[in-house]
C-alpha cells in the first residue's frame, strides 16, 4: 500500500491552493457567495447572446479597462503604494502590440504572441523602473510623482514622434494622430483563421481572461505574499523588522500589477487597432486611481465593481453631457475621500456584515 507521504506535492498542495480563493485579504466566502459568482459568471457568458453585436464591443471596452484597474489594486490598496504609471505600462503594451503585429503581421496566431510579448516588455520596463524606486527607499507622495512624471514624458515623447522619420520597421508611431491599422487578435483555424472583431468571441475572450486573472489575484493577495504585502501597507517598519526584505515585495506587486494595466493597453489596441499617446495623459493617468477609489481599493471584488460602474457611468455622461464628464469624476473622487474613504462597496459590505452578526446574536 503506498504511503500518502510519498504522493507527489501536486496532490497535496492543490486543495490548499483552492482554499486561497478565501481568505482575510478578500471579501466574500462560502456557498452563499461562490454561487453568486458562478450565478454571474453564466450570466455574463450568456450577455452576448441575447444582444447585439455594437453593445457587445462596447462592453468589450469596459472589461478591457478592468485588468489595469485590478494592478492598481494589487500595488496601491494591497501594497499601499499610489502609482500613477498605470496608463504608462497601458500605453507601452498597446504600442508594442502595434509595432510587432505591423511588422509581422497576423498569420499563425501572431496577434496571441505580440500580445504576451507586449505584457513582457511593459514588465521589464516596470521592473527597471522599480528597482529604482523601491530600492532607492522612494514611497508616499514621492512615488505618486515620480510615476506620474515618467508617465508624462513618455506621453510627450510619443506625441512628438509625428515625422517620418519615427518609425520602427514598417511601424509609423505618427505622434497625436495615433498608430493604427495593426490587426485584431486573430486566431489560426484549419478552416481559415479566425478574427476577433469586438463581437462575441473576442468578449468571452476577454471575460474568461478576466475570470482568470481575477481568481488568480483572489490566490494570490490570501497567499504568504498578500500577507506580507498588507502587513507592508499597514507598517513597513514592523515588516522589515520580522524579517521581511519590504522592497522585494513592492517591486514584485509593482511588476505584476503593472503586467495587468499591460494586458489592458494590449487588449484595448487589438480591440480598437488603435492607440494614441492621449492615453497616457494626466487625465487618462487619473481615471484609474477614482475606479479603484471608489468602490474600495483595498479589495479586489469591490475594485472590479466599482470600475465597471464607474467607467459605465463615465462613458454615458461622455455621451449625454461630455462637458460633465471629467468635472463629475472629480466631484466623485471627492466624495469617496470625504465620505468612504475606504470605498463605498467595501464600506457597505462592514455595515452588512455588523448587522448580520448583530442579527445572529
Amino acid at each position: 500500500m503506498k504511503n500518502v507521504s510519498t504522493l507527489p506535492d501536486t496532490a497535496i498542495s492543490a486543495p490548499r491552493v483552492l482554499r486561497l480563493l478565501e481568505g482575510p485579504q478578500t471579501l466574500g466566502s462560502g456557498p452563499v457567495f461562490w454561487s453568486g459568482f458562478a450565478g454571474v459568471v453564466v450570466l455574463a457568458f450568456a450577455y452576448p447572446f441575447f444582444t447585439d453585436g455594437y453593445t457587445v464591443g462596447n462592453t468589450v471596452y469596459f472589461l478591457n479597462w478592468t485588468f489595469m484597474a485590478l494592478g492598481l489594486s494589487l500595488i496601491w490598496g494591497y501594497g499601499g503604494a499610489l502609482s500613477f504609471g498605470q496608463t504608462a505600462f497601458f500605453g507601452i503594451a498597446g504600442y508594442g502590440y502595434g509595432i510587432l503585429t505591423i511588422n509581422v503581421g497576423d498569420a499563425y496566431g501572431f496577434t496571441f504572441a505580440a500580445l504576451f510579448l507586449s505584457v513582457g516588455i511593459a514588465g521589464l520596463i516596470a521592473a527597471a523602473l522599480g528597482y529604482f524606486l523601491f530600492f532607492g527607499r522612494i514611497s508616499g507622495v514621492f512615488l505618486g510623482i515620480v510615476t506620474l512624471s515618467v508617465t508624462l514624458v513618455l506621453e510627450r515623447f510619443m506625441a512628438q514622434t509625428a515625422g517620418p522619420e519615427w518609425t520602427v520597421g514598417t511601424a509609423r508611431l505618427n505622434g497625436y494622430n495615433g498608430m493604427g491599422g495593426m490587426p485584431p487578435l486573430t486566431l489560426p483555424w484549419p478552416g481559415g483563421d479566425i478574427i476577433l472583431f469586438p463581437d462575441r468571441l473576442l468578449y468571452c475572450l476577454v471575460l474568461a481572461l478576466l475570470v482568470l486573472v481575477y481568481l488568480g489575484l483572489r490566490i494570490l493577495v490570501n497567499s504568504r505574499f498578500g500577507n506580507v504585502l498588507v502587513a507592508i501597507r499597514e507598517n513597513p517598519e514592523r515588516a522589515e523588522m520580522l524579517g521581511y526584505d519590504v522592497r522585494k515585495y513592492q517591486l514584485g506587486a509593482f511588476v505584476i500589477g503593472s503586467c495587468l494595466a499591460g494586458l489592458s493597453g494590449g487588449l484595448y489596441t487589438s480591440w480598437g487597432q488603435y492607440i494614441t499617446p492621449s492615453s497616457m495623459s494626466i487625465t487618462s493617468a487619473a481615471l484609474p486611481v477614482i475606479w479603484v477609489s471608489v468602490g474600495g481599493r483595498s479589495d479586489l471584488t469591490a475594485t472590479l465593481i466599482g470600475t465597471l460602474a464607474v467607467i459605465a457611468g463615465f462613458q454615458w455622461l461622455t455621451i449625454y453631457g461630455s462637458q460633465y464628464a471629467l468635472v463629475v469624476m472629480g466631484l466623485l473622487l471627492v466624495v469617496t475621500v470625504l465620505l468612504a474613504p475606504d470605498g463605498f462597496i467595501v464600506t457597505l459590505a462592514r455595515h452588512l456584515g455588523r448587522l448580520f452578526r448583530k442579527g445572529a446574536g
